[in-house]
């Protein structure tokens, strides 16, 4: 059969979100071409995403079996690092097949029913706005040096890479950004982190939970995670700190030295003062930056924002029949995001949209110990927004499914509008299983809930969705437990631009805001 070289769709990158807007494309019927220049998955995959979560779960795992607090002690457990990459690798694996078998099954030559998904491996450039120019890869099936492809539509989706860092060279043999990690032959006894964001807060939870490395977090900004609220901050960071990471806060890396045996690291600080730290390995996380450069743009006439990403709109669209999804535009580098934008662009192309692109109630979790999930606005940025709102924290200690796994460390906490309806503006929550309650949480976000709407529901117990039960009750005043009893577990406060921060007793809240049966 003859190859096709006119498609309804290209899309340039098959990380998760150009996978997913070709296979919604796919299903409406379109004939689609999926470029990409190294593995299928992506960053999502090979990376970032699956191969941390991998690593993170490997090490969860690994610190639960060490403990020696819960009336059993396993003997002679150890940990060899190029076996748990081997696992890591499995996993990445796994998904990179399923997804090469799911092409392989739509393929033209394959395939008898509508639209077809054809890979092709290497590299595409913009010959204009509806050409692209294929420079095919080593293993590429194509005698040719290069080739073009039309398209009716074109989705960029080539994700993004790390950040480099001003004056220091990653060679992923001792100084690693996360592509790098893989490259490692053993565990570092010391590890120097920069960057205290998700990415390197998730490396430091990694690598201290072995208890192979004496981790060291670097951060110019003063707290952990510079972007959540300060409480949520300070939870992390007494939890990392609780770990035996040492964080330096407030640092600035100003150079690295190499030695045969170790690395000498010159950290600045503002009032002066340097430090010097001597460490086997470094791990740069401070940022990604969009794949966007040799992609030749400037013959689509597509143009890069200031901060050099792709602008697109609710409809995914960059201009005419260009459109973006996941890292290479402005919204946060995430799997979920990046698949929902391709999903959108490939309904907005073939006339199936029905709604907008909502971004509102995005919810995201951090893997650290214990995980974090948030979704919605923070206490910060409601502020930032003059809304007078209403917030109430519970600590998993008071709730009995955390009790019995013994593992308290975590909390709940809930914002709302500070008026009769309560709606819900944002949640924070740490500790087991906290992707769970914050997607149900979401949800009644998306479809306008309040505090009373979601208390409706019957919570099982025991089970740690109470943790988010209790904190909407106290919410409306009418908790089990009390923060006159428990000051330093739980508690309810208002805020608003006029008065700032009051606050609340469970059992004096006004009338209107305790009016339901539940």
């Amino acid at each position: 059969m003859e190859e096709r070289r006119e498609y309804d769709l290209c899309v340039l990158g098959c990380g998760p979100g150009g996978f997913a807007g070709a296979m919604r494309a796919f299903d409406f019927g379109a004939h689609v071409c999926i470029v990409e220049a190294k593995e299928i998955g992506g960053a999502g995959v090979k990376d970032g995403a699956l191969a941390s979560k991998t690593m993170w779960e490997l090490a969860k795992d690994y610190a639960v079996a060490n403990r020696m607090d819960r009336g059993y002690r396993a003997s002679g457990l150890t940990v060899d690092f190029k076996t748990l990459m081997i696992t890591v690798e499995q996993a990445v694996k796994e998904r990179q097949y399923q997804m090469l078998t799911q092409l392989e099954t739509f393929s033209p030559g394959r395939w008898q029913g509508c639209g077809s998904i054809t890979l092709h491996s290497g590299r595409a450039r913009f010959q204009d706005a509806t050409t692209v120019r294929i420079k095919p890869s080593a293993h590429s099936t194509h005698p040719e040096s290069e080739y073009l492809v039309k398209a009716r539509n074109i989705l960029i989706a080539t994700g993004s890479c790390p950040r480099p860092y001003p004056g220091v060279e990653v060679d992923q043999k001792r100084i690693f950004d996360s592509d790098g990690i893989h490259n490692m032959e053993q565990f570092p006894k010391r590890l120097l982190i920069i960057g205290a964001g998700v990415i390197g807060c998730e490396y430091a939870t990694i690598f201290s939970a072995f208890g192979q490395t004496q981790v060291h977090l670097l951060d110019n900004k003063e707290r952990v995670l510079p972007y959540e609220d300060g409480d949520v901050s300070r939870f992390v960071h007494r939890n990392l700190e609780k770990d035996g990471v040492k964080i330096h806060q407030c640092a600035t890396l100003r150079k690295v030295e190499h030695y045969p045996d170790y690395l000498r690291a010159f950290l600045d600080f503002p009032d002066g003062h340097s430090e010097v730290l001597e460490v086997d390995h470094v791990l740069f996380s401070v940022g990604r930056k969009p794949n966007l450069d040799n992609l030749g743009l400037e013959n689509a006439g597509v143009r890069v924002d200031s901060r050099g990403y792709l602008h697109t709109g609710t409809d995914c669209r960059v201009c005419g029949n260009i459109f973006a999804c996941g890292d290479v535009t402005c919204h946060p580098n995430l799997v979920n995001i990046a698949e929902m934008e391709g999903r959108m662009a490939a309904k907005v192309m073939f006339g199936q949209a029905i709604h907008p692109l909502n971004y509102r109630n995005m919810s995201a979790i951090m893997f650290l110990n214990p995980s974090i999930a948030t979704v919605g606005l923070s206490e910060e940025e409601c502020q930032a927004r003059g809304y007078s709102y209403r917030v109430a924290y519970v600590s998993n200690a008071l709730m009995s499914r955390p009790i019995a796994m013994r593992n308290t460390r975590g909390f709940v906490k809930i914002i709302v509008h500070d008026d009769v309806e309560m709606k819900i503006l944002g949640m924070r929550a740490g500790g087991p299983q906290v992707s769970n309650v914050v997607t149900a949480i979401s949800h009644f976000m998306d479809h306008d809930k309040g505090a009373a709407d979601v208390l409706k529901s019957v919570y099982p117990h025991p089970s740690i969705s109470e943790v988010t039960q209790e904190c909407l009750r106290l919410l409306l005043g009418k908790s089990v437990y009390k923060p006159q009893a428990f000051p330093d577990k739980m508690w309810v406060r208002s805020w608003s631009p006029q008065r700032g921060y009051v606050e609340m007793q469970g059992q004096n809240l006004p009338h209107t805001l305790t009016h339901t049966k539940n």
